[in-house]
């Protein structure tokens, strides 16, 4: 995507998150459910206009596989790989960079290196590398990387520096970061037979546990509690920057947790730029059940007719980050052949402001009041319809019939509780 398409993008947003805001000032609307909305939309704001790449620090010794993970975390080459020698130098913020978005990585010299990197260097341990680049900015999270096969292999001191930057960030930047241990190249534990995702085979799933388990006691006992451990296997093989070896296995898992621990402004575009369908579904999910609860108690308050656009400007704000988390454009025509697809005709032309207002046609609404149910009911089945849409890819049909699926499923289930 271009940058004047990105920036014209942010302005729709922008202007459509704006109109929300206004509508919302002077809504006849219960104060506190003022509030909640309000609170909905910084955050949506922060999701999609302040958003920014995710800042992680990964350490771990030489070979553990911190630039192997990068690519794999983008599906693509980004970092170079040092088979032999220490490659990372001077250990500062390096940004990662592709078509679907970025990432800020503290790639660190191993912290247990014997001989000096390739890159140059300016402080005189790995760990002092650190320190320094963490007063300058503060990560989202911390990976602390440790090979399979070497979990129980001098780590104890690798773990005593992981809480020293633990510290450090706490003394600096007065923030609790948390800390992931990953156990890598789960694929060279035996047996080596069992070489290709799922790893399968009982003993080699046996191995996978025990190398998490004593990473999990060893990471408790020196650093946090509790202590997330998640094993990976990151192996790629590329020439000429296409992928001909792929061994990639829990970067999915991973992601997802990481998504969950990330600020609002660094979760889109980190499920953007990994192109994981599993990954960009769940963060669109977990946001079409948030906008789903503030237009239901909206819908519930009840509102009159004029305060649709509150509710159908939000619904289209959700539809636009969607978009956005596919990595698609999100442009007029995306978001009007959407709306296409459910059975609309909007006009050329229109900014997102106007299509939001759209929406209402297909809102299953009683006279000048819709209910609370049927406002949550709708927004959601909005969401996976554009799941389908910009994530799946697909039909114009199918995405119709996800709609009116989905919508009847949630009315179903409502009905049901309020029974």
């Amino acid at each position: 995507m271009s940058q004047n398409q990105d920036s014209e993008n942010k302005k729709q947003i922008h202007d459509l998150i704006q109109s929300i805001y206004e509508a919302l000032k002077n809504a006849k609307l219960p104060e506190k459910v003022k509030k909640k909305a309000r609170v909905e939309l910084d955050q949506l704001k922060a999701f999609t206009l302040d958003a920014r790449p995710a800042r992680f620090a990964i350490v771990g010794r030489r070979g553990a596989g911190k630039s192997s993970l990068i690519n794999a975390v983008f599906g693509e080459k980004r970092a170079e790989i040092g088979d032999v020698k220490a490659r990372t130098g001077a250990g500062k913020w390096h940004l990662y960079k592709s078509d679907s978005g970025a990432l800020e990585i503290l790639d660190t010299r191993g912290l247990g290196e014997a001989d000096n990197p390739e890159e140059a260097f300016t402080k005189g341990t790995a760990l002092e590398e650190v320190q320094a680049s963490i007063r300058e900015k503060c990560p989202d999270a911390v990976l602390f990387l440790s090979k399979a096969k070497e979990v129980s292999s001098r780590i104890d001191e690798d773990l005593e520096q992981l809480l020293i930057l633990k510290k450090t960030i706490q003394e600096v930047h007065e923030y609790d970061v948390p800390i992931i241990g990953v156990v890598t190249q789960v694929d060279e534990l035996s047996p080596k037979s069992a070489d290709k995702p799922p790893f399968d085979h009982p003993v080699k799933q046996e191995n996978i546990k025990e190398a998490i388990n004593v990473l999990e006691v060893k990471m408790r006992e020196a650093v946090s509690n509790p202590v997330k451990v998640i094993p990976v296997s990151a192996y790629m093989e590329f020439d000429n920057e296409e992928v001909v070896y792929d061994i990639r296995w829990n970067i999915d898992m991973l992601l997802d947790y990481l998504i969950e621990k990330l600020p609002n402004e660094a979760q889109m575009v980190l499920a953007k730029l990994s192109k994981i369908k599993s990954v960009q579904k769940k963060v669109a999910r977990r946001l079409g059940k948030s906008i789903a609860g503030i237009t239901g108690a909206i819908g519930a308050s009840p509102i009159p007719g004029p305060d649709m656009p509150i509710i159908t400007g939000l619904q289209t704000a959700m539809i636009a980050s969607i978009a956005m988390i596919s990595g698609q454009k999100i442009g007029k025509k995306s978001v009007m052949e959407f709306m296409g697809a459910l059975g609309l005709n909007v006009a050329t032309g229109l900014v997102l402001r106007t299509i939001a207002r759209q929406l209402v046609k297909i809102i299953p609404v009683a006279g000048s009041v819709i209910s609370g149910f049927i406002a949550t009911a709708g927004t959601y089945a909005l969401c996976e319809a554009a799941i389908a849409y910009f994530i799946d890819g697909k039909s114009m049909e199918v995405v119709k019939e996800t709609y009116e699926h989905e919508l009847e499923e949630q009315q179903k289930e409502q009905k049901e509780e309020n029974q």
